[in-house]
């Protein structure tokens, strides 16, 4: 005879081999994919300013419809709207990945023990993503939040809310937390739903782009430091000549 046993999951027994809890894997890793292609576009269209202030001015422009513009200003609105959207999926992806995080002292404990009995490169990447969640958590819809209340762009209007506005002492902390959380989270989504099974390649690629994408951010953080230290209260907003 054959006697079936039942094991709880201590975490969360209710939801163990549920539909919900597949669905919401699905969801974030769909989230997270959104998320880390939104952050390596958006990093490098924010390089421009290294090409100087014209080439910045125009890829602002270009985003923001300056096509359909009358006056080729283009629409400060749809900054908002990209990050209204942005902060949404935000919320679904950090609302999905929750379900995982430890919440109390011991698994914590449980956790940081295993990191140290077991010696799995893997493992620790997770660790770091795991805790550079936590600060995207908070640090990432204060950054969307200002976008919101003020979407004004440009050469002049970056490096002044950079600059001027401290908002540096946010970016600073902000880069290599985004960075790392996003390109750790695509690592991840690519072995798990088995699109890339080169593990050690993966890997490798993954902190190549790690370092590319803070370079490529700290650079441009310079810039508009750079720009903004120049510049004279009240800022008028940047035109071509």
């Amino acid at each position: 005879m054959t006697i079936n046993t039942f094991v709880p999951n201590p975490i969360s027994p209710r939801v163990l081999g549920h539909r919900r809890s597949a669905i919401a894997d699905q969801l974030q890793s769909a989230t997270g994919i959104m998320l880390g292609c939104f952050l390596l576009v958006h990093l490098h269209f924010e390089s421009s300013i290294l090409l100087g202030k014209d080439a910045f001015y125009h890829v602002v422009q270009f985003l923001e419809g300056g096509m359909f513009s009358a006056t080729g200003h283009g629409y400060p609105w749809t900054s908002q709207i990209i990050s209204l959207i942005m902060l949404v999926v935000v919320m679904v992806h950090a609302g999905t990945a929750l379900r995982r995080f430890p919440i109390q002292l011991g698994q914590w404990r449980a956790l940081r023990n295993q990191q140290q009995i077991i010696k799995h490169s893997d493992s620790r990447l997770w660790f770091w993503q795991l805790i550079t969640g936590f600060g995207l958590f908070f640090l990432a819809p204060v950054h969307l939040y200002d976008m919101l209340t003020d979407p004004s762009i440009g050469p002049n209007l970056s490096a002044e809310r950079v600059y001027h506005g401290g908002l540096w002492i946010l970016y600073i902390v902000l880069l290599p937390m985004v960075v790392i959380h996003a390109m750790l989270g695509l690592y991840r989504v690519l072995l798990k739903w088995g699109w890339i099974n080169q593990r050690t390649l993966l890997r490798k690629l993954t902190m190549i782009a790690i370092v590319y994408l803070l370079m490529l951010g700290l650079a441009s953080l310079a810039a508009y430091l750079s720009i903004g230290a120049e510049l004279s209260l009240p800022v008028t907003p940047y035109t071509p000549s």
